[in-house]
């Protein structure tokens, strides 16, 4: 067990939608001009969060799931993620929220378990007093709440003063600033959240907007005083792989239609000795040259249905590398995409990969939804018969298929069902799995990858 010193920040929500986001790129910015190295987090399964922390920063924002990765992942993730001067962690839903009705893998578990203080973000808009008592609420509900600080979203300048002294007074938890209304730095939404960071033009002048504001609005130093005072954390150093002498490599789709990956996945892939070749179906006309091995992550697939359609090089390379065993992980989005036909948001079906009979059709609401845990149902390419594999799901686009490869299992819940696809050399299913979790489907896959490039590679 090893020990170090981190200065780290939440900074949580009393619910979606409070304002989190903005003001943490806001606060990423403003802590840069400042001078230190900033590191940014996200807590919970998100992608789209760490894609504006990355735009914002330049440096990859990262995961922090007590679900998918454990305790102990987070703790070390957290110790060894950098040589930055302050890490900023951005919850996600409202602080308590976790698995149900449950406070299991919330911001706050994340919170207690890493000893992180919290800065809470309050939307006072519309009410006066009873700002002081929804903040009274949150830091009474567990004890400790790790909530030492409080931030007051959509407050004009003028009430701000006579607000702060109600929350400080009632409560008796430090106002460390406020956001003015700022309409024109809101970051748009869509169906599974919001928009990707890359999509957004003028990302950069809006998060300079809401930097601009929070220099003259945050206590900035009172900010950067709690994360230093955050206690060393206990953690194991991540495990070390020797990486496979063959350093196969592994395909990763990365263009408009496919970005959901989470850094730390990749960054494993890495020290188990792959390379990483990234490449886009929507603009290239064939797989990277050398590819061993493919990576189909998740994304909005359905928004460039007919641009994925039209690209027939590509969708007969990849039809055809995992028809003579190319080792391949296709989760959600990648899924879709192995379908024959996949419809756009109008309902128009347009070809795809070919590789799975069956239609990915558009779905009227979020499906099966959340975290659960995969148990395989024979032998695999990342599990074999018996092991788990944990996992999320969140999706509108629906399969046509009826895949048992998998049991997937709802925490905390009588709820489950089968699914996925796996064979000796495919996983495509909706779940997206988080591979430092289980590290040894990470390592099988890797395996199988450098044995399909010496031509011992299954059927698929």
């Amino acid at each position: 067990m090893r020990e170090a010193s981190v200065a780290r920040i939440m900074v949580a929500g009393t619910a979606s939608g409070c304002g989190k986001t903005t003001l943490t790129c806001g606060l990423l910015r403003l802590l840069t001009r400042l001078g230190p190295r900033v590191q940014a987090c996200k807590s919970g399964p998100d992608y789209l969060d760490p894609t504006f922390h990355t735009r914002v920063l330049g440096v990859p924002s990262r995961n922090l799931d007590l679900f998918l990765g454990g305790e102990g992942l987070v703790r070390t993730l957290l110790a060894e993620g950098g040589s930055a001067d302050v890490i900023v962690i951005e919850g996600a839903m409202g602080f308590y929220d976790g698995i149900a009705t449950s406070d299991e893998a919330s911001s706050y578990a994340l919170a207690r378990e890493t000893q992180t203080p919290v800065v809470l973000v309050v939307d006072a808009r519309g009410r006066a007093l009873s700002t002081a008592a929804e903040v009274a609420g949150f830091v009474r509900f567990r004890n400790p709440s790790q909530v030492a600080g409080v931030i007051l979203n959509r407050v004009s300048p003028a009430y701000y003063p006579q607000l702060k002294r109600a929350v400080e007074r009632e409560t008796g938890v430090a106002v460390l600033g406020y956001v003015p209304r700022l309409e024109g730095a809101l970051l748009e939404s869509r169906h599974l959240g919001l928009v990707d960071a890359a999509e957004v033009a003028d990302l950069q002048q809006r998060v300079d907007v809401v930097a601009d504001a929070l220099e003259q609005s945050l206590n900035v130093d009172a900010l950067l005083t709690l994360a230093k005072a955050a206690p060393p954390l206990s953690y194991e150093p991540l495990p070390v792989f020797a990486p496979h002498k063959d350093a196969p490599i592994i395909a990763v789709a990365r263009d408009e239609a496919f970005s959901f990956y989470y850094h730390d996945c990749i960054e494993l892939l890495k020290r188990l000795g792959a390379r990483i070749a990234y490449f886009s179906p929507l603009h290239d006309e064939r797989l990277p040259e050398g590819a061993c091995g493919l990576y189909l992550g998740g994304g909005y697939p359905e928004l460039h249905a007919r641009a994925l359609g039209e690209n027939a090089a590509m969708r007969g390379s990849i039809r055809a590398a995992i028809a003579s065993g190319m080792p391949t992980i296709a989760e959600c989005g990648g899924f879709l995409y192995l379908h024959e036909t996949l419809e756009d948001s109008s309902g128009t079906a347009w070809p795809v990969a070919g590789v799975l009979t069956g239609r990915a059709v558009k779905g009227e609401r979020l499906g099966r939804f959340g975290y659960v845990t995969l148990t395989a149902q024979r032998d695999g390419l990342l599990a074999r018969q018996g092991e788990e594999l944990p996992a999320h799901e969140f999706h509108y686009w629906q399969t046509t298929r009826d895949d048992a490869a998998f049991h997937a299992q709802k925490p905390q819940s009588m709820r489950g069902w089968d699914c996925g696809v796996e064979s000796s050399t495919l996983y495509a299913a909706f779940p997206h799995l988080y591979l430092p979790g289980c590290p040894h489907a990470a390592v099988r896959f890797v395996d199988a990858c450098a044995a399909f490039a010496a031509g011992e590679g299954g059927d698929a």
